[in-house]
């Protein structure tokens, strides 16, 4: 019986998926649980594993390709098996989507002509310069349907403006006629389909647009779910780090010692903000919440979020139980959750569920920032750097080192006492670190 490879939902956010690489051929022999292709959701890269055994008999989706979860990607039957029932089930599902964004691309269009007209005081005169450039358009070309946009995915159309390849000369091999990645590549290796324009030179680029990646389209999605429904309100604290500096940089001798040879293992700032804010979290439970449906549920474990930077947006991976770790256990799992969020290998138990997130740009030259708070957690901390200023203390004039920090609080959740209460005990915890080691 034929197996489906489908664009799975393995985040509860994803809406699509884009084939990054698929990792067997047609006509490889597939076990069930064989690692047959890697797709790029929301938050990270992940395996889509076989559900079934035979033979690969066709990729239906090539790599470079996003497609909404759910779509056919490849088909894995026995050599003999029937699987034009399932080819034509994904040709009418692709062809499906492509009317849709062919009526929503021509109503777009059709709104600015009828404003062009409008503004030219000449109906008449627009609907002959219409006329005439559908009349210059070709319309048979092998990836078009008559009178429309020619069909092709978006990797072909990238690789095409990049080539300087007419993609109306191409004969698509794709479901339906449509232009894929092979097609294009065919094309560039054979000079076919190439315009005057490419064949001059390459002129100078003007305007880029730089098609969105899975993370940044949900990162769009949680911001508008945030910032405007969430009521933020923010407290911006200030703390010196001295003491607290001075603790890490003995801890990290220590630690040198103690390794010996090679690479010491050393105490991050990050570190010390993680474990204070989950002591602080512990002795304000308050602050330690989310809102939901009609009530406000506090959370019984300290869950930690680290906001990380990656390549094309934001992950917060989360530290599970923090309020029961000690600072070298906080240190190593938080080490290896950003290293592992930077090459996209964390599962999505490992970047969802925070109860309260951290975001450090304290290695960067900004002192002072505001975050987002995610939802549906009540609260994030925003950190910027160290700086060296004076400050009065006593009554003198003295140097010392200090940090900004800006709480963002969901209203709804936390009021202003509340907040600055839970604030007062994380500054105090840095000022006297040893409070929060013991």
């Amino acid at each position: 019986m034929a197996t489906k490879v489908v664009m799975a939902q393995l985040s509860p956010t994803m809406e699509e998926g884009r084939l990054v690489e698929w990792k067997v051929s047609e006509g490889d022999e597939i076990e069930q649980g064989d690692i047959v292709a890697e797709i790029e959701t929301d938050k990270a890269n992940m395996d889509v594993e076989a559900l079934g055994s035979g033979v690969l008999r066709k990729i239906v989706v090539d790599e470079g390709e996003t497609v909404p979860v759910g779509a056919l990607i490849g088909v894995i039957a026995g050599e003999d098996e029937d699987i034009s029932g399932l080819l034509e089930e994904a040709e009418a599902a692709a062809a499906g989507a492509d009317e849709e964004e062919e009526e929503e691309e021509e109503e777009e269009e059709g709104e600015g002509a009828a404003a062009g007209a409008a503004e030219a005081g000449g109906g008449k005169r627009a609907g002959e310069g219409a006329a005439a450039k559908a009349a210059e358009t070709p319309s048979n070309g092998a990836g078009r349907r008559d009178g429309g946009r020619v069909r092709a995915s978006p990797v072909a159309r990238k690789m095409a403006d990049e080539e300087g390849i007419d993609l109306s000369r191409l004969e698509g091999s794709g479901p339906g006629g449509r232009v894929v990645k092979a097609d294009v590549e065919e094309a560039v290796e054979s000079g076919v389909g190439r315009g005057a324009a490419a064949a001059a030179g390459p002129e100078r680029l003007t305007e880029e647009r730089v098609e969105l990646s899975q993370m940044r389209k949900a990162i769009a999605r949680r911001l508008t779910q945030s910032l405007g429904p969430v009521p933020h309100f923010f407290l911006t604290s200030e703390i010196d780090m001295g003491r607290a500096l001075d603790l890490r940089a003995e801890i990290n001798e220590r630690l040198a010692g103690e390794d010996g040879e090679g690479e010491p293992a050393k105490i991050g700032v990050n570190d010390l903000l993680l474990k204070a804010a989950a002591e602080a979290l512990v002795r304000h439970p308050e602050i330690n919440a989310s809102w939901g449906e009609g009530e406000i549920v506090r959370h019984g474990s300290v869950d930690l979020g680290i906001a990380v930077a990656v390549d094309d947006g934001l992950i917060t991976p989360v530290i599970r139980d923090a309020d029961r770790k000690g600072l070298r256990r906080i240190a190593a799992e938080a080490g290896e959750l950003i290293d592992r969020a930077r090459e996209k290998d964390l599962q999505p138990d490992e970047y969802q569920g925070a109860t309260f997130s951290i975001s450090n740009l304290g290695m960067f030259p900004i002192e002072e920032f505001t975050a987002i708070i995610n939802p549906p957690e009540a609260a994030i901390l925003a950190v910027g750097r160290t700086v060296e200023k004076p400050v009065v203390v006593d009554g003198q004039i003295a140097v010392r080192r200090r940090m900004r920090v800006t709480m963002s609080c969901d209203h709804r959740v936390i009021d202003g006492a509340t907040g600055a209460r839970f604030l007062d005990t994380f500054k105090s915890m840095l000022e006297n670190p040893l409070a929060m080691l013991l």
